[in-house]
């Protein structure tokens, strides 16, 4: 019995604590982000600290109203070579951006005295705002499908007043019913869509219809095409300022009957029926006001027959 005991085996149990895991690294990569975020923060404000206020006006007017700062630029837009006044080769000097009294007395006194040389450059400017706009319109047809279904209905010309834009009828497509000055839906989609791309431009717009040679054989008496064109127009700029267009903004509003036809060869042809809309150039919009004889909104010609409504720019 001793020996038994003495060859029973003994059983020693070891428990083997491991260490602790190893941690990960998702704290290191939400850390960095937000020391990134912050030096993007801070960076920022040391940006919009640095920038001139005509930095600052001409970027606001980009984002209020692009389109007016494509065609014609803002207040801080295309003046400076750096984002920061004084920046250079020579840091005491403002670049640019911050003109000083010395130069914009320069300014003026080039005005007064050279005034054709600053009216040439006002027209140069108005030449390739007008050729950007008429691109712009372009693309805009292009890539609406509601103007694009129009294309052809829509001529677009550069004037010596500005950019014309005309729609004109077809013959299985008029813009309105005969003898009626009714908006058929599909001219007023043309109309809101240009209205629409014209609201951001800072000139102002003449608009113009225009009826064929056929004699209007009805409705009241002395009704003629004088009126049917006016009425036309005046529809057509009610849509204008239903898609947004400030009714300021139009200077002109004429009815012209058949007195400039498209195509002379053939009076009562459906293209002779049109809506005529023209961005005007500063010097045409000059021409027009100083043209103003009196302070009626309504005039009449010698004739007694064109309608115009014609208006002047508010302060």
């Amino acid at each position: 019995m001793a020996d038994a005991k003495k060859l029973q085996p003994i059983i020693i149990k070891r428990v083997k604590k491991g260490g602790h895991a190893a941690h990960g690294g998702a704290w290191k990569i939400a850390y960095a982000d937000f020391v990134t975020a912050m030096m993007a923060f801070f960076l920022l404000m040391w940006l919009l600290g640095s920038t001139a206020k005509g930095e600052l006006q001409g970027i606001a007017s980009y984002f209020a109203s692009p389109m007016k700062v494509a065609m014609s630029g803002g207040s801080g837009a295309g003046n400076s070579s750096s984002i920061i006044p004084g920046g250079g080769t020579d840091l005491s000097k403002s670049v640019g951006q911050v003109m000083k009294a010395d130069q914009a007395a320069d300014a003026k006194s080039a005005a007064k005295n050279h005034p054709e040389a600053v009216r040439a450059e006002l027209a140069k400017q108005d030449a390739k705002r007008m050729s950007n706009l008429k691109n712009k319109i372009e693309a805009l047809i292009t890539d609406n499908a509601k103007l694009n279904e129009y294309k052809s209905q829509i001529k677009l010309e550069i004037t010596p007043d500005g950019l014309q834009i005309q729609i004109v009828d077809d013959q299985s497509r008029p813009m309105f019913d005969s003898g009626s000055a009714l908006v058929k839906p599909y001219m007023r989609d043309i109309l809101r869509e240009i209205g629409n791309a014209l609201n951001g431009v800072e000139n102002r717009i003449s608009l113009a219809g225009h009826t064929d040679a056929a004699p209007y054989g009805n409705g009241e008496r002395g009704y003629s095409n004088w009126e049917l064109s006016a009425d036309r127009a005046n529809a057509s700029r009610r849509e204008l300022v239903a898609a947004g267009m400030p009714d300021d903004k139009l200077a002109r509003v004429v009815g012209l009957a058949a007195v400039d036809l498209m195509d002379k060869n053939n009076p009562r042809a459906p293209v002779n029926r049109r809506i005529s809309i023209t961005v005007m150039t500063r010097e045409a919009e000059e021409r027009l006001l100083s043209s103003i004889k009196t302070p009626a909104n309504a005039t009449e010609t010698d004739n007694g027959k064109e309608t115009e409504v014609l208006s002047e720019k508010k302060p």
